[in-house]
This record gives C-alpha cells, sequence and structure tokens, in this order.
C-alpha cells in the first residue's frame, strides 16, 4: 500500500492506525507538501489524487481511497483482530462513524481548517477559536468522563486515532488543552500507547526537519 501524508497533519491518525494493525511495514509513505501541491521530487500531488489533498491511500486493490473516516475504517478493516473497529453492521460500528464524522465535521473542518488556513480572515478566526471551539470541546470533554476512549466497552480505535491528532493542534491554534481536564488526560494517556508514540515520533521528526 502507498499512503500519501503530511507530517503532523490529519494524515497522522492514517499512520497511527497502520501502526497499530501492524500493516506500517506493508505501507510506503509518500510525503506531501501541501502548499504547492507537490511530492518531494517536484511533481504535482494532484495527479496522483486530484482533491490535493491527504490523507489519500494506493489500496492492495490498487484502488484510490480518501477522506479521513473511509481511509481509517478501510485500514482497520484490513485487520479485525486489532480492534480498530467494531464489525461493520453493529451498533458500535455506527457509533463509531458517528464519533469520525463528529470529528472530521465539528473539530477538524468547523475549527482548525479555519484557523490553519492562511487566507481565513483574523474575525472568521477569532470566531473559530472564541464562539465555536469551546462548547464543541467542552462536549467531547464531557463525554471522555470516566470513559478511557471514545467507544464505551472498547478500547483504542480509529476514532481515538483521529481525536488525538486534532488535539494536537490546540496549543499551535491558540487554546489551552488544559481548559479541558477529560481532554487533556486523554490526549495524556493516548500518547503513551505504542503505535501513537511511534506515528506521533516519526511524523514530528519529518515536520521538524
Amino acid at each position: 500500500m502507498h499512503l500519501y501524508f503530511t507530517p503532523m497533519s490529519c494524515s497522522l491518525a492514517s499512520r497511527m492506525a497502520l501502526c497499530q494493525a501492524g500493516l506500517d511495514h506493508e505501507t510506503t509513505f509518500h510525503q506531501v507538501i501541501l502548499a504547492s501541491k507537490t511530492l518531494p521530487d517536484g511533481s504535482d500531488y494532484r495527479t496522483v489524487s486530484p482533491k490535493g489533498q491527504v490523507p489519500a491511500l494506493h489500496t492492495r486493490e490498487g484502488q484510490l481511497l480518501t477522506e479521513n473516516a473511509a481511509v481509517l475504517q478501510y485500514i482497520a478493516d484490513l485487520a479485525p483482530d486489532s480492534g480498530l473497529a467494531p464489525a461493520a453492521g453493529t451498533f458500535q460500528r455506527v457509533k463509531l462513524q458517528e464519533w469520525l464524522s463528529y470529528i472530521s465535521s465539528e473539530l477538524h473542518k468547523a475549527i482548525f481548517y479555519t484557523l490553519f488556513n492562511p487566507g481565513s480572515p483574523e474575525e472568521a478566526r477569532s470566531y473559530a477559536r472564541e464562539t465555536l471551539a469551546p462548547p464543541r470541546l467542552d462536549w467531547v470533554n464531557q463525554q471522555l468522563s470516566g470513559r478511557d476512549f471514545l467507544l464505551e466497552d472498547w478500547g483504542f480505535s480509529v476514532a481515538d486515532a483521529y481525536l488525538v491528532t486534532v488535539l494536537n493542534w490546540l496549543q499551535p491554534a491558540g487554546l489551552k488543552l488544559s481548559d479541558w481536564p477529560h481532554l487533556q488526560a486523554y490526549h495524556h494517556r493516548l500518547n503513551k500507547l505504542a503505535a501513537v508514540a511511534r506515528a506521533v515520533q516519526e511524523d514530528y521528526k519529518l515536520w521538524a526537519a
């Protein structure tokens, strides 16, 4: 398989999932420079993925798959024993999809896309930081009270991989993780997991280079 990624972006969740599933060793990782939509050799990334976004995965079947929620579930289903996702057709799987949808639309896109987009006017950034972020993060914080992972009666899932990736962005976005103590404890706890720690370390080295 081939994963197209940008260090410390949302594609980090896919790297975490691949590590947890034991599939990273059969995956070739290709870094994407999002600002220019290019690969390190200067070629146009949009010839690989016309959307120009990450992650993009060339699957075992040779198909192109994009969008975080889809890529994460595909990885999870390749390694069902990893526990990254409940079985398709179960209510727990629907709850996983509910979390993936919320993280994608209400956190990733609504808040952080606006904050990190260089084209966003300052008024939009202030609105995202001061009006959109607090109630959404408050709600997730409440859900994690007395819970180790997002899915009740389940372990680490691809939804957790996505959320812990998003939580990495709070400080650079000017938000204090300490304002949400359950989220802070969750973030600290998950970053101790071997697959999460390894994926973050690999991405961070590339981001800092």
